[in-house]
């Protein structure tokens, strides 16, 4: 046995493992000499511990570069630290961490971006790579087994349907072809606050009126009048579909979903909204013939995905659940954050009058004599966008853009990230980044005149609607919407707090569901504007 180690050792030349760790004096053959027993117990450690030193310098050598990551709790990861303003708590720990800071919510790494250069980088760059969205068991539920534009993952059911919206449903002649509604829709507004006597809840008419027009011109009617049902399933649907469910993140604690309702609720409306529009595509088909001319403008949403489907030329299985998908999303996201940004808008006039007054002069100067503002006269009122721009800065609808999920590895500003990590946008953050704006918690329009920053996409500093190919569609009828509704409000009325409260007091807290809107009504005294 002797003999044969040393054999081993002195004829093949192996390299001595415990020259690593003893002195130069002291080798393998003269610990054997010393202590035989003492050397077969040690000798298999060391050749372990050798093998073990030599991969975790190979494996470091290619360790991959991860972005800054704020410590984790097991099982948990980051989740205990999202609190009930997630993009508040990601703001404050992206100061700390980075631009691009990845978080762990269970097991699920989470790239949280929270500048325009890193969302650059994502939503430009390399767009293709994270247009992909994550799958989760709410979107299964509500939106049609994530069918619909908004939440299907990426690849050509998504470019066929998407397709179909923007050149069918939300082109920039589509949604001109919808004035008249939205004009409509308006004046009937103004009569409401005028025959009012008292404060007016401007939260609640500003979600009425969007809601009616979206009605009208997706569905062909209003159905929020007369006790209708549709408004109130469509505020539990935002509160659902805007709800963080751990079970998404950690798959074994989906019991929860089962034991606290969650799931049951969430399928209980995702029911009643189906049932619903059901009934409404049942209502176009026995009532109107379809000659598949998807060019007749007094034609409504319905009308239009019916003529499509029966055409048979979108190249893809576009049934009556893909129908109803894009119906879905088209009040998902057309409505509430559309009446989000009248609220806020609302709000900050009211608490900066000097800005008040200054829109005011811009569009009476515009109207003449005239009562009403027209979407003509929308089109040179230059302050009235630096309003909206401005509103959609400080108080980003959608907080958190819809969150996406990279397709492959990737580097991104010299980080390493993985195919499978999802990504979220703080727009709200990168909003208020002080590298990108001055005094970037004031409300202060002027910095948008003379100023080519647009919310369409292109500037990263502001992205209200996104960016890329995830962007939203329905941006320029929300933005018809909001300009019109706006122009009129501040036209036709002088408005004031109610109860003496001064503007610097008004509360601004906030609560946060599928978008973030105000936690209190904004109630306001509307005063009919008299021309001198």
């Amino acid at each position: 046995m002797h003999s044969t180690c040393l054999s081993f050792t002195e004829n093949h030349n192996l390299p001595d493992p415990m020259s690593v760790f003893l002195p130069s004096s002291l080798s393998l053959k003269n610990l054997y000499s010393l202590s035989p027993m003492l050397f077969f117990a040690i000798f298999p450690l060391l050749i372990s511990l050798f093998f073990i030193i030599k991969w975790y310098s190979n494996n470091s050598a290619t360790k991959k570069n991860l972005p800054p990551s704020p410590p984790r709790f097991p099982l948990l990861g980051n989740l205990h630290q999202l609190g009930l303003f997630p993009h508040r708590t990601l703001q404050t720990l992206a100061q700390k961490y980075g631009p691009l800071m990845l978080l762990y919510f269970g097991k699920v790494p989470v790239v949280v971006v929270s500048s325009a250069d890193a969302a650059c980088k994502v939503m430009k760059t390399h767009d293709l790579v994270f247009c992909d969205r994550p799958q989760r068991k709410t979107y299964d539920i509500m939106l049609y087994g994530s069918n619909d534009v908004a939440s299907c993952a990426y690849g050509e059911y998504w470019r066929q349907v998407r397709s179909l919206c923007v050149l069918h449903l939300l082109s920039n002649k589509r949604v001109q072809s919808y004035r008249r509604v939205r004009e409509e829709e308006t004046a009937k507004l103004m009569q409401v606050i005028q025959e009012e006597s008292s404060c007016v809840n401007l939260s609640e008419l500003c979600s009425t009126v969007t809601n009616d027009i979206t009605c009208r011109v997706a569905l062909g009617k209003r159905y929020g009048e007369k006790g209708g049902v549709f408004p109130e399933l469509m505020l539990e649907f935002g509160e659902l579909i805007g709800t963080f469910f751990i079970g998404d993140y950690i798959p074994w604690l989906n019991w929860l979903g089962k034991v606290n309702g969650f799931y049951s609720k969430a399928e209980k409306v995702a029911k009643r909204l189906d049932e619903f529009f059901e009934e409404v595509i049942e209502e176009h088909i026995s009532g109107k013939k379809f000659d598949g001319n998807v060019g007749d403008e007094n034609n409504d949403f319905v009308d239009i995905l019916l003529s499509v489907q029966k055409s048979n030329d979108t190249g893809f299985l576009f049934d009556r659940t893909a129908i109803k998908g894009l119906l879905l999303d088209m009040f998902a996201a057309g409505t509430d954050t559309t009446y989000t940004v009248l609220e806020w808008a609302m709000t900050e006039l009211l608490r900066n009058q000097t800005v008040m007054h200054k829109l005011q002069d811009e569009v009476r100067t515009m109207v003449g004599n005239r009562t009403h503002v027209s979407e003509e006269d929308l089109v040179k009122m230059n302050y009235l966008k630096a309003v909206i721009k401005e509103t959609l800065r400080l108080h980003v609808p959608i907080p958190l853009l819809v969150p996406r999920r990279c397709m492959e590895d990737i580097k991104v500003n010299g980080y390493d990230i993985a195919a499978g990590t999802q990504v979220i946008v703080n727009a709200w953050a990168i909003a208020r980044d002080p590298s990108s704006w001055d005094e970037p918690l004031e409300f202060k329009p002027e910095r948008f005149m003379n100023c080519s920053t647009d919310f369409k996409g292109l500037d990263f500093e502001l992205i209200p609607f996104g960016a890329g190919r995830r962007g939203c569609p329905g941006m320029l009828f929300a933005i018809a919407v909001n300009e019109l509704v706006l122009a009129n409000l501040v036209c036709q009325f002088d408005w004031k707090l109610g109860n003496g409260v001064a503007g610097e007091d008004l509360d601004m807290s906030e609560v946060v569901s599928f978008t973030c809107h105000r936690k209190y009504p904004l109630m306001a005294i509307a005063t009919k504007y008299e021309k001198k």
